[in-house]
């Protein structure tokens, strides 16, 4: 571990006690000021030229358009195939950005990793973003494009038994909503939920979303804007659907094997665990990795310890979707 780091934003410091390669990260990484959505989608942008573009000699990539939402505008996807034989697990990934940033491109390399490493064709979605499009315009666009993915199995050469759905952040709570929305509407059916530094709650009332208001890359003044741009101002008076915020859900009965991952530093980290706990008493598989020492999204910037995360979501995805 390193020396401890702190940074300030008026309040007090949080305190933190990085490994070694994670705090070297710190002072370069960009603050996505998320209550302008228009600046924060720039300084993503900014962030995402800085990733190496992954390998893609082992899989082909294509973008097409597929049929969104009855009622609503057609969705694009990008598909990762493996070139080497079929057929394959299907994965479904979402990406991050608070729902209201992000685009294909913003975790491009972790589609290529599953697809190349893990063997599965992944189907990457673009969902609407809020606040142009709040909820439940990009839960319905994810589960559109499940359907999708399991009604077009036999020509991308899945295995239809073999699916999965996966995403990080607010990724990681339209791939929980996707897989309530799958048991509540009777499919497709699942072998796996992959959530990392997952969004589940709006109601943001745990120790770590009341202490972590300056840690890297995401902080609660960020999830505060977050929900507000996602669910509307006043959200709080209101009733918040499950497929907005997963953690309320009254069961979690009957749902797919999750492979869960917080990080240390991190806002969003006790209610990803609570998640995982809530699914382990609804007798569902649980696999959760809490990283010590570690913030919010670490295993996108190319470090040693992002590598061995990654290795491990990878080892996940081949456990429930290979052959």
């Amino acid at each position: 571990m390193s020396d401890t780091t702190s940074r300030s934003t008026g309040q007090a410091p949080t305190r933190m006690n990085l490994r070694p390669d994670l705090a070297a990260l710190v002072e370069g990484i960009p603050y996505l000021d998320v209550r302008d959505p228009q600046a924060a989608r720039a300084t993503l942008k900014e962030l995402e030229a800085q990733w190496e573009p992954a390998d893609t000699s082992a899989i082909t990539v294509a973008e097409q358009l597929i049929p969104g939402p009855e009622g609503a505008p057609d969705v694009v996807v990008r598909v990762y195939s493996p070139k080497a034989p079929g057929p394959h697990g299907g994965l479904l990934w979402i990406h991050g950005g608070g729902f209201v940033m992000g685009s294909l491109e913003t975790e491009h390399n972790q589609c290529v990793w599953f697809a190349s490493q893990a063997k599965c064709v992944v189907v990457s979605v673009q969902y609407r973003l809020a606040p142009e499009h709040p909820f439940p315009a990009g839960a319905e666009d994810c589960y559109a494009a499940l359907r999708w993915l399991a009604a077009q199995a036999g020509e991308l050469g899945v295995v239809p038994g073999r699916l999965g759905v996966a995403g990080c952040s607010a990724g990681g709570a339209l791939a929980a909503a996707v897989a309530l929305m799958a048991r509540d509407r009777q499919g497709p059916e699942l072998a796996l939920q992959l959530l990392t530094f997952p969004v589940t709650d709006d109601r943001m009332d745990t120790p770590s979303a009341r202490r972590f208001h300056d840690t890297p890359v995401w902080s609660t003044p960020q999830s505060e804007a977050m929900w507000r741009h996602y669910l509307g101002e006043g959200h709080e008076q209101r009733e918040t659907s499950p497929y907005a915020a997963p953690n309320r859900a009254a069961t979690l009965a009957e749902l797919p094997p999750a492979h869960i991952v917080t990080a240390e530093y991190d806002p969003l980290r006790d209610e990803g665990i609570r998640y995982g706990q809530r699914l382990l008493e609804a007798g569902v598989p649980v696999t959760l990795h809490q990283w010590s020492g570690a913030f919010h999204i670490f295993d996108s910037f190319g470090t040693a310890t992002g590598e061995r995360s990654i290795a491990e979501l990878v080892h996940a995805v081949r456990e429930h979707l290979g052959d």
